[in-house]
This record gives structure tokens, C-alpha cells and sequence, in this order.
């Protein structure tokens, strides 16, 4: 502190005194030093001593309190420690006389060490010690307060150094047990902090915990119907393949009646087989995700279910499918469903061995269309698939060229011939697909886009719902996957893992919300259900008239007319029965402007007809006899001809015909029983004007009467 530096600094001021006294007297202490007993033998040898000689030897017995003659010096000399008496002389404690005395000596001129010396070496040494006594004494004497009060400070500051060091002693003893309280005080904390932390991770573990226990719990519930729905369908599986492979073999060629046909058939095959077998089976759902028939689609596929099947069909086949598209719908698909990749040729293209070739090697998607009953023969390896294994190469041979075959090649075959007859070489290598459109078919498919222009928001609806579960689905099959992964890879507590607590919630989030996306897609079918079948009619009606336009073909050759061509229907605020008549107005309009005059009467004949036919109000039977007659009737099991004399062949079966139908049936037996008076009305000259012999007269329906049984005849 402050005391010990105020010692410092008198020390250092004593200090710094004496250190003028101190080069002297280490010079004189080094003359001393060389001095021995035959230099002191040297100054007692002198009888008389010469006055220098003496003079110092004065001031050296004046400095021991001695007499200062010459005898005591002697004697003194003559004493065995008398250079140890030099050596160790007190000089701190010089008295005040003696330095009275002394200082007539040093301050006398001949009193220097050189000039003794010059007269004895050792007198000269104990001169320079005299002198250096001398200047000591009188610096100590100087000093000497200034050592008293450092030594009165030092003294202090020992006390205080001791009180200091006795605090000291003490705050360490206080700092030692504050430090041990501390020390104690962290460790509680820390135990604190430890339990807490631990309660903080028993509540994270046991709310992972609940978590995991509801997750697995919800898992364990899915996965069970899960299970029991793929053991149902995996039991069901055998027929279900079974049926879905010979359709996919054989029912392309075929329209929709006669597929449902042998789908029925098959399935009743299956099951006297004792085959389990999906109670309401069809091809597209078993062939094809929502997903791809909501693509196909969008991307010009007809939304029926016929079109559907013939997707299914396209991208399922092993062999190049084969379209039959007089419509053009299956060219249209096809072609946006690959896009900017396709490579389209013809039979007459230049190139077109080039592109398919091109197609081949780099596994691009080519489109042959426009073809008819027979194909190229150079096509032949390619239709095979001809694939010859060198090495780990697959090659085709390809005319003079061997290509290596990329797996990734298409080929879609399309003709516009409405109804083609390919050899058995052609139907082996390729898988045939009907996509002509019928009246059942084009009313589906008018049918969708009645109501998606009537209810859009009901059809957006769907859509985007079909999209959304379809997702939902694929995000629940990833996340079981990943649960499944991180169960099997999981060592030691599963609480530990939270990435498998977060997917198991992830996984009860998602399936609830699928399941809810599912009410809501099934909510939203039976609107749109209920919807459709209110605007049914109108599909009907459009249907009708297209194949009305379709039939005028037979009139004349002339007359072609494409369905993108046809009028479409007219929506917006007016409903079913105003569409109907706005569309068939339209049509009218629309197609006598290509009709010839005289033909005009019977398109309206036709399209009246078939329009009334649908309506129930002409029966159908009928209608086909005014068109058809007695066409293909089996003349095997016909009755015999009763007058083959005046009725030929061709108006008996007519007469036959007509007699199957109930309004005029038990004619062809009035012919056998009134065989003079049919003559009669047959050989008058107005017999339509004449009434009809016996009973027939009253057999009229519609309109329609047995004049038409003898038309022919006549």
C-alpha cells in the first residue's frame, strides 16, 4: 500500500547516499585486503616512524578509542586480529567525537593516502581506510535519520503487513467458504437444471410417446383394412386377372355391347370355374389409375368409359396396338399424349422407314397413320418385334440395317376405315382397338360435356378432387414405406427417433384428410351423377343426330360430315328441352345447306324417325321393318310360301317379317286361310285405296299397315 511505498522510497534515498560513501570504502577495503602480517611487521619495525607514517596510525587509534602515541600503536599492531579489527570496524557506528577528531586528520594536507603510501604501502592502505571510514561515517551520519524513520516505517508496515496478512487469512477463509457454498449453489442449480431438462425430456418422450402409441394405433387400424382389402383383392385376383388379360387379348375389335357381352360370359365362365372374382368388375379400373384416365383426358381421350377401356388397352397391350379411328379421336389423343417427341408418318411418307427407324434406336414414340387392310411388308420385323440378343444388345434388322432396339419405342398404328377387315397375320401381330365411335358411346361422351358446360364448378370439382385423393393415395403408400423403413432400421427406444413420430403424424394427417377428400369425392359423383342423368336427353338427341348425318352417307357418297363438324349443343341459362330443340333446329339448318334438294325430305324423315324412335313413341321393331324389311330373316326355319305363284321369295319374307311383330302378327296365317281374296286386293289397280281382305283391315299401328308386305311385290 501506500506505507510500503513511502518505505521504498526512503530506502531508495538512504540507499542512493550511501552509494557515494560505499565506492571508497570498497576501494579502501580492497587496500585493506592486500595488507598481511609482514606489512604490519613493517610499521612496528620502525623504532621512530616517519611523521606520515605516524599521523595515520594517530587517526587509526583515534578510530579504535585508543591513545595516539606511537607505544599503543605499536601494541596495538602487534595484536593477532588487528587486520580482522580493520576488516570488520563498525562503521554505522562511528561516534560524533571521534569523527571531530578524525576530521583534523583528513583535512590535513599531508593526510592522503598517495604521499603516505609513498612512504609505506601499508601506511598508504591505512590511510585510505581512514578516509573512507571517515566519509562513510559522515554519510551514514546523514542517513542515519532517514534509516531510523525507514525503520520505524518498516516496523509499521510489518504491523500492517501482519494485520494484512491476518485479513487476508480471513477473507480466504471466507472467500474458501464462499466458494464452497457457491460450488454447492451450482450444484443444486445444476441438479436443478438436470431434473428439469429430464422432466422436459419425459414430457417430449411422453407426448412422442402419445404420439406414437395414436400414430400406430391409426396406422394399425389402416393397415389392418389395408391388409383385408389386398387379401380380398389378391383373393379376387386370379379371376379378376384372368378376365382383365382376354379382354385386353380380344375385346379391342369389339363395340361396347358386345364387350359387356364377354366380359359377362367370361366372368360366368370364372366363377362355375369356382375362381373368386370381383363381383362388378371392369377393364379400366382394374387396368388403370384415376390418375392416367384423368391425364388421358385432359390430353383428348373422351371421358366414357368405352374410350377409357381403349386406353387402357392402348398402353397395357404387348403388341402395337392398331386403332380403328374413322373419327379421327384416337389420331388426336395419341398425338398430345407425346407431344413435341412423336414422329408421325403415313404408308406414303418417303421417310417413313427413316423416322421409324429414328424411333427404334433412340426410343421415340412414332405414329403410323392413315393405314388400310394392308401393311407394309417391310414393317414386318418391327410389327414381330423380331428382336435378335448379340451380346448384351437386343438388335431388330430393319431391311439391310441392324438397329439396336431401345425399349423405350412406341408405335401407334391408326386407319380411318370404318369397319376393316385385316388378315390373321396382321391381327396376331398387333393388338386391334375399335375406337369408332356408336350411338352409346357418343352419348356418353356428349353426355360429359353437357354437364361440364352446364355445371363446370360440379366438374372442376371432381377433378381437382380425383387429382387431390389420387395424391393423397401416393403420399400415404410413401409415407408407410418410409414408417416401415425407420421401424426396421430403428435401434434402441423408438421415442428417440422423432423423424418416425412426426411421419406417423404426417401419415395420420394425410390418411384423414384422403378419407375426408374421398366423402367429398363421392358427395360430389352422385351430384354429378344426378346432374348427368338430367341432361341424359340432350345427350340423346345429339347422338341421334350425328348418325342421322352419319347415315346420309348411304344417300350419297358425297355426303361425309366429321364430328368435330357437328353442331354443338347450346348451353347456358336454357335447360334440357330447349337445348333439344335449339339443337335439332341446328343441325337441320346446319346439314341442308350440303344436301341436295330431293334428299332434304328424307334427311328430316330419318332424323324425325330416329328422334321419335328414342322417345318411345315409334316402336323400334317397327322402324326397323320400314327400313329393313325381311332382310336377313333365316329362311331355314321360315314358314312355307302358300302362293309362291303370285308372292315371291323376297315379299314372303317380308310377310314373315311383318307377322313377328305384334301389332300386325297372325298375318302370314290370313294369307294361308284367304288366299283368293290377297289375290284380289293384290291384282287391284288402287289397293292402297282398297281395303285390306278379312281381320287385317284393323291392323294398324302408327301409321304403319301391311301394305308395306306386299310393296315389294308390286
Amino acid at each position: 500500500g501506500k506505507e510500503e511505498i513511502e518505505c521504498k522510497a526512503i530506502a531508495d534515498d538512504a540507499e542512493a547516499e550511501l552509494n557515494v560513501a560505499l565506492p571508497a570504502l570498497q576501494k579502501a577495503m580492497a587496500e585493506v585486503e592486500k595488507l598481511d602480517k609482514s606489512a604490519i611487521s613493517e610499521i612496528k619495525a620502525y623504532k621512530s616512524p616517519p611523521k606520515q607514517v605516524e599521523t595515520v596510525l594517530a587517526a587509526v587509534m583515534i578510530l579504535f578509542g585508543n591513545k595516539t602515541d606511537w607505544t599503543t600503536a605499536k601494541k596495538v599492531l602487534g595484536e593477532a586480529n588487528f587486520l580482522q579489527s580493520i576488516k570488520g570496524y563498525d562503521k554505522d557506528n562511528v561516534s560524533a567525537t571521534i569523527m571531530k577528531k578524525i576530521k583534523g586528520y583528513v583535512s590535513h594536507a599531508d593526510f592522503k593516502p598517495e604521499a603516505v603510501g609513498a612512504v609505506s604501502k601499508a601506511a598508504g592502505a591505512l590511510c585510505t581506510w581512514v578516509h573512507a571510514i571517515y566519509i562513510y561515517a559522515s554519510v551514514a551520519k546523514e542517513v542515519a535519520p532517514k534509516r531510523a524513520r525507514l525503520k520505524g516505517a518498516q516496523e509499521s508496515l510489518a504491523v500492517k503487513q501482519a494485520s494484512l496478512q491476518k485479513a487476508q487469512e480471513e477473507l480466504a477463509e471466507v472467500t474458501a467458504k464462499v466458494n464452497r457454498l457457491k460450488q454447492k449453489y451450482d450444484d443444486s442449480v445444476g441438479e436443478k437444471n438436470r431434473l428439469r431438462a429430464e422432466a422436459d425430456q419425459m414430457e417430449l418422450l411422453l407426448d412422442r410417446a402419445d404420439k406414437l402409441v395414436k400414430g400406430l394405433a391409426g396406422e394399425n387400424e389402416r393397415w389392418r383394412a389395408s391388409i383385408g382389402q389386398l387379401q380380398n383383392e389378391i383373393g379376387r385376383s386370379l379371376g379378376d386377372a384372368l378376365v382383365a388379360a382376354a379382354f385386353l387379348s380380344y375385346a379391342g375389335p369389339f363395340d361396347t355391347q358386345y364387350r359387356s357381352n364377354l366380359v359377362g360370359g367370361w366372368l360366368s365362365a370364372v366363377r362355375e370355374q369356382q375362381l373368386p372374382s370381383t363381383e362388378n368388375f371392369t377393364f379400366a379400373s382394374f387396368c388403370a389409375l384415376p390418375t392416367d384416365v384423368r391425364q388421358w383426358n385432359i390430353q383428348g381421350l373422351p371421358a366414357d368409359n368405352f374410350s377409357t377401356e381403349n386406353g387402357a388397352i392402348s398402353v397395357r397391350c404387348s403388341r402395337w396396338p392398331l386403332m380403328i379411328d374413322p373419327q379421327n379421336q384416337a389420331n388426336k389423343w395419341v398425338r398430345k399424349m407425346e407431344e413435341s417427341q412423336l414422329h408421325i408418318v403415313d404408308l406414303k411418307s418417303k421417310d417413313m422407314l427413316r423416322k421409324i427407324e429414328n424411333g427404334i434406336v433412340y426410343g421415340l414414340p412414332v405414329l403410323l397413320q392413315d393405314v388400310l387392310e394392308e401393311l407394309d411388308p417391310a414393317l414386318e420385323p418391327v410389327l414381330a418385334k423380331a428382336l435378335i440378343k448379340v451380346g448384351n444388345r437386343e438388335v431388330l434388322r430393319l431391311g439391310d440395317k441392324e438397329l439396336d432396339y431401345n425399349k423405350d419405342f412406341k408405335l401407334y398404328i391408326t386407319t380411318k376405315l370404318a369397319n376393316p377387315h385385316y388378315t390373321p397375320e396382321v391381327s396376331t401381330k398387333t393388338t386391334i382397338i375399335n375406337f369408332a365411335v356408336k350411338q352409346q358411346g357418343l352419348e356418353a361422351q356428349l353426355l360429359g360435356i353437357v354437364v361440364q358446360k352446364e355445371q363446370p364448378t360440379l366438374e372442376r370439382q371432381k377433378a381437382d378432387l380425383t387429382l387431390r385423393v389420387a395424391a393423397g393415395k401416393q403420399k400415404l403408400v410413401d409415407l408407410e414405406d418410409e414408417i416401415l423403413r425407420l421401424l426396421s432400421e430403428a435401434e434402441g427406444s423408438l421415442l428417440e427417433n422423432e423423424t418416425l413420430v412426426d411421419t406417423l403424424q404426417q401419415s395420420k394427417l394425410t390418411s384423414d384428410e384422403v378419407t375426408r377428400q374421398l366423402n367429398e369425392a363421392e358427395e360430389t359423383e352422385i351430384k354429378i351423377d344426378a346432374k348427368r342423368e338430367e341432361f341424359r336427353p340432350a345427350a340423346i338427341r345429339s347422338s341421334i343426330a350425328y348418325f342421322v348425318l352419319d347415315d346420309m352417307g348411304r344417300v350419297d357418297p358425297m355426303y361425309q360430315f366429321s364430328l368435330d363438324a357437328s353442331p354443338k349443343n347450346i348451353t347456358g341459362t336454357e335447360r334440357c328441352r330447349q337445348i333439344n330443340v335449339a339443337h335439332t333446329l341446328s343441325v337441320y339448318q346446319y346439314t341442308c345447306r350440303g344436301l341436295f334438294e330431293r334428299d332434304k325430305l328424307l334427311f328430316a324423315l330419318q332424323l324425325c324417325l330416329r328422334i321419335m324412335t328414342s322417345e318411345n313413341k315409334v316402336p323400334k321393331q317397327e322402324f326397323d321393318f320400314l327400313c329393313y324389311g325381311g332382310a336377313g330373316i333365316e329362311r331355314a326355319d321360315q314358314r312355307p310360301n302358300p302362293c309362291p305363284e303370285w308372292i315371291d321369295a323376297g315379299a314372303w319374307d317380308n310377310i314373315t317379317a311383318l307377322d313377328s311383330i305384334p301389332a300386325c302378327m297372325g298375318i302370314a296365317s290370313a294369307f294361308e286361310q284367304g288366299q283368293r281374296d290377297w289375290r284380289a286386293w293384290f291384282t287391284s289397280s288402287e289397293p292402297e285405296e282398297t281395303p285390306l281382305p278379312g281381320k287385317s283391315t284393323s291392323k294398324r299401328h302408327n301409321g304403319i299397315d301391311t301394305n308395306q308386305a306386299t310393296g315389294k311385290t308390286r
